[in-house]
């Protein structure tokens, strides 16, 4: 099976992470895209808890027909949250697959902080998304929603709207659950 990977933080998951999904599932050769939420951030970001932000993942992926999956991988893995100890697990662990590791173009100038990003390239394929507001020579398509985390959690906080912002089944498991106040 190929899969294609997209790790973040989730926190929370938004019509971004969905329309990126999307577009890899359309434009690559992959049989499933799992979203994978952060157990620990290498970088220290705080966030709601781990089972909120899988869960959240879980209903976005609820009505995709079995391609779209939220995985717990990140979980099993422990340690400091390195997408390379991820990816080295998932090649002990599922030596028959193949892997697409995808992120965004904001991410491109983070990558230095990366801990072995070589051997990332070993591990998986990176494909790299043209995130709007961040243009690359190595991002492929066109801009994706300008859309982030961070300013959905910010129109949380200020008690503003996330409709449009944040698919239905997270918003109501939000506001279920009263994170982001």
């Amino acid at each position: 099976m190929r899969i294609a990977l997209i790790g973040g933080s989730f926190n929370p998951p938004h019509v971004g992470h969905l329309l990126a999904a999307q577009y890899v599932r359309a434009t690559d050769a992959v049989d499933q895209v799992w979203l994978m939420p952060a157990f620990h951030h290498p970088f220290g970001k705080a966030s709601e808890a781990f089972e909120h932000r899988l869960a959240m993942c879980a209903l976005l992926c609820r009505d995709a027909a079995g391609w779209l999956v939220a995985s717990d991988v990140e979980r099993a893995v422990g340690g400091e949250g390195w997408t390379v100890d991820t990816l080295e697990h998932l090649r002990r662990t599922r030596p028959e697959d193949r892997f697409v590791w995808v992120i965004g173009s904001d991410i491109l100038a983070d990558l230095p902080k990366w801990k072995r990003f070589d051997r990332i390239r070993e591990l998986a394929e990176v494909r790299v998304l043209h995130r709007a507001g961040h243009p690359a020579p190595e991002a492929s398509g066109p801009a994706l929603a300008e859309i982030s985390s961070t300013e959905v959690r910010a129109r949380l906080a200020r008690g503003d709207s996330s409709e449009g912002w944040v698919p239905r089944v997270v918003r109501e498991y939000i506001e279920e659950h009263r994170l982001y106040r």
